[in-house]
């Protein structure tokens, strides 16, 4: 028997170091799947604490600053977190942020919009004083030099007026003033006598249509926008050219100026305010906020007009254009002279402000009236038409009437009618305006004063 345990405490030896060596690989295959397993939970970790510092550090300050504004937002830092449960507890987080951010906004820009508004109203009101302030020192004035100072100063609150007016609507206010229908050329001579620098804007008139009563003030507020944005961006020796071009379902007011244009990025964001499709943040509008195009939008959605400025002028800078469909249009209604009377004077010349009344205050005795001069002797009588023809024909249409030629010495003394095509006389200036406002001022104070009645006496 002891021959074998030599043999016996060999095997054993073997066995057991068989088993130790065993145990040793499978604690090193454990260990090994315990290591890899640390390590995938500290990466994941550690990609947890990168999102949720990418997340504080950059997708909430990006919609923060966004706001309203379309786009595409950053997502997530690591793209293995897809799907599972702290991703949907980060979105949960963005979804709460967006949510109060809207929120604020919205309260914020409610709150400006309500104390500019107000704002807007006291200032319109005193715009208004002031206007009917400087109207009645027109017609008191006949001196030309302050009458041309008065109309710059009507200029400059014509110009004070339109910001109030523009922001007033931003904040969702009306325009202000209801007038009557008015054709599309006043419409935009209203408009262009409310920038400063309407001395460069050229009107080319080709319709003969007119704008609703309650669209005028909106249209010619849009238009104003437009000829202020062209004339700004666009060299002081340049000109801005309107064209009135109609269309099969309207009118198109063109704008083309000189300008330095607008690249894609600002095409895209003005055809977006100027859609109107979009809610105003005021406070995103730039330092200095930049109200033209936001105002043109809010008023091209609620009258019913649109504005693209997507086009380049012939002239490299940019060409803006005003539709207006038939549903803004009427036709221009002339007055004859049976209905209203011929007018004569500065009042026939165009509309304008009513002139202050005056009181009567008893004037000194006038001295004994002047034997009255000779008359002159009567200029040869225009050969009178024959038999007046009928005014309509049988199917109650208006018939024009053929007139006789009108005698070489009385047509000499009629003014030129400008020919289609013909270049369009210089601007008046301002002083040769305000010397002939003061001499009919002075005019006709001194026919108020000292004109004799019928019988002589002098009237009070």
């Amino acid at each position: 028997m002891t021959q074998y345990a030599p043999e016996v405490v060999f095997w054993c030896l073997v066995a057991g170091l068989l088993a130790a060596l065993v145990l040793l690989v499978r604690q090193r295959g454990i260990t090994k799947a315990l290591r890899r397993h640390a390590a995938a939970l500290e990466d994941g970790l550690r990609a947890r604490d990168q999102e949720a510092r990418h997340l504080v550090e950059v997708r909430l300050p990006a919609m923060e600053s966004s706001g309203a504004q379309p786009g595409p937002m950053p997502g997530l830092l690591h793209d293995r977190l897809e799907g599972t449960s702290f991703a949907e507890s980060l979105q949960t987080v963005i979804d709460l942020f967006t949510g109060a951010a809207d929120r604020a906004r919205t309260r914020a820009d409610q709150s400006a919009k309500a104390a500019l508004k107000s704002s807007m109203r006291a200032l319109q009101g005193l715009a208004n004083e002031q206007q009917l302030a400087i109207t009645d020192m027109q017609d008191h004035h006949d001196n030309p030099h302050v009458l041309q100072d008065l109309l710059e100063i009507d200029h400059a609150n014509a110009q004070f007026g339109r910001r109030a007016q523009g922001i007033a609507v931003l904040c969702g206010s009306w325009p202000g003033r209801q007038r009557a229908a008015s054709s599309l050329v006043d419409v935009v001579r209203g408009a262009k006598g409310r920038i400063r620098d309407y001395r460069r804007v050229e009107v080319h008139a080709q319709v003969d249509l007119a704008v609703v009563s309650r669209a005028v003030e909106p249209v010619v507020l849009a238009v104003a926008e437009l000829l202020d944005n062209a004339a700004r961006h666009s060299q002081p020796n340049t000109q801005v050219e309107v064209t009135l071009r109609a269309a099969h379902n309207g009118t198109a007011i063109v704008i083309d100026d000189a300008g330095v244009g607008m690249d894609d990025r600002e095409i895209q964001k003005a055809t977006l305010l100027l859609s109107g499709r979009q809610d105003i943040d005021i406070n995103r509008l730039g330092d200095p906020p930049q109200f033209g195009f936001a105002v043109i939008g809010v008023l091209a959605a609620r009258y019913g007009f649109s504005v693209s400025v997507d086009t380049q002028s012939p002239y490299g800078g940019v060409r803006a254009v005003l539709f207006l469909p038939k549903e803004l249009l009427t036709s221009v209604i002339t007055e004859t002279p049976d209905a209203a009377g011929e007018q004569t004077g500065p009042a026939a010349a165009g509309p304008g402000p009513a002139p202050a009344a005056v009181t009567a205050e008893p004037a000194p005795a006038a001295p004994a009236p002047a034997p009255a001069p000779a008359p002159a002797p009567a200029a040869p009588a225009e050969p009178e038409d024959p038999e007046p023809a009928p005014a309509s024909t049988a199917l109650g249409l208006p018939k024009r009437r053929r007139r006789e030629p009108v005698p070489e010495h009385v047509a000499a003394t009629r003014a030129p009618v400008a020919q289609p095509g013909a270049e369009p006389p210089p601007a008046r200036p301002a002083q040769e305006t305000a010397s002939r406002m003061g001499a009919f001022a002075r005019g006709t104070r001194s026919g108020r004063l000292s004109s004799p009645d019928d019988e002589g006496t002098p009237q009070r």
